[in-house]
Parts: structure tokens; sequence; C-alpha cells
């Protein structure tokens, strides 16, 4: 499995309030997104960097989001572009299911 930070400097800061506001009208896109596992929209305590984890089964799910598209959109909607950075995830906790997972591949 892969993680991906994404992160994009805002404009102006926002609040928690805006954040939940924006985040949920964009959250419909990622549902049901192939080989998606998870997405957490961050926002930093000074309301000044946003963006998302995102749990990937597969780096090549990954980017077949990340594409020049994606960028644009996230430009366009937040006013800066994203700084994008994979990890490798072999173990994760799940403690909503008690179960430890494991990436085998």
């Amino acid at each position: 499995m892969i993680t991906a930070l994404v992160q994009f400097s805002l404009p102006e800061a926002i609040t928690r309030a805006q954040a939940r506001e924006i985040f949920r009208n964009t959250a419909p896109r990622y549902i049901d997104m192939p080989g998606l596992v998870r997405k957490y929209y961050i926002l930093s305590e000074d309301g000044r960097t946003a963006g998302g984890m995102y749990l990937w089964r597969t780096r090549e799910d990954a980017e077949r989001v990340y594409d020049a598209t994606w960028k644009a959109f996230v430009q366009e909607k937040y006013g800066a572009p994203p700084l994008l950075t994979f990890f490798e995830s072999p173990v994760q906790v799940d403690n909503l299911t008690h179960e430890v997972l494991i990436d085998e591949s």
C-alpha cells in the first residue's frame, strides 16, 4: 500500500469551519475511486496549509489520479499548486476493525 501526502499553501488562512465546508463539497468525488482505501482531509493549526492523506492500494492507482487535470483542479480550487509526497505503507493498524493489515505484495 502507498500513502500519499498532499499539501498546499493557502493564499489566506481559513478556519476549521470553512475548511469543513470546502472539503465536504469535494469529498463525493473520492467515493468509490478505484484503488483509494481511505482519505483524510487535513488543515494546519494556523489555517494556512491544507491537503490530504490518502491510502492507496498501489502507487499506480495514486498516479492515475494525480495527473495534470487534478493538479489544475487543486490550483484553481485552493489557489496554490499541490506538493505531493509518497510513502510506502507496509503495515496499518485499524482500530475501528481491530485489525493489523499487512501488505504482502
